[in-house]
C-alpha cells in the first residue's frame, strides 16, 4: 500500500467536511429506480456471452462519457442499453 498522501480536489474536500460533520443525508430510491437496478444486477449476473463488434472511435468516445456520466464502465453501460432495448421489444 502507498504512503503517498491523498490529495484532494476542492470538492471533494467540501464533502469530506460534509460527511465529518454528519451533514450528508440519504435520500434513499424510489421503488422503480431500486427495482430497476435489481433487475439490471440479475442482468449483469446472468450467464453471458462475449461478443466482439466493431464501432466507430467516435461513437465509443461518446458511449464512454456517458457510461462515466452514469457512474459505470462503459461495457456495463452498453450491455445494460442493449437489455433496456431488447426489453422493449418483448
Amino acid at each position: 500500500m502507498s504512503t503517498k498522501k491523498l490529495q484532494f480536489n476542492q470538492e471533494e474536500k467540501e464533502i469530506l467536511q460534509a460527511i465529518e460533520k454528519d451533514k450528508i443525508v440519504s435520500v434513499g430510491l424510489k421503488k422503480t429506480e431500486l427495482q430497476e437496478l435489481q433487475e439490471i444486477a440479475r442482468n449483469t449476473l446472468a450467464k453471458t456471452k462475449a461478443i466482439s463488434i466493431r464501432i466507430s472511435e467516435r461513437d465509443l468516445l461518446k458511449v464512454k462519457a456517458i457510461a462515466a456520466q452514469e457512474g459505470m464502465p462503459y461495457q456495463t453501460f452498453i450491455s445494460s442499453t442493449l437489455h433496456k432495448r431488447v426489453r422493449e421489444q418483448v
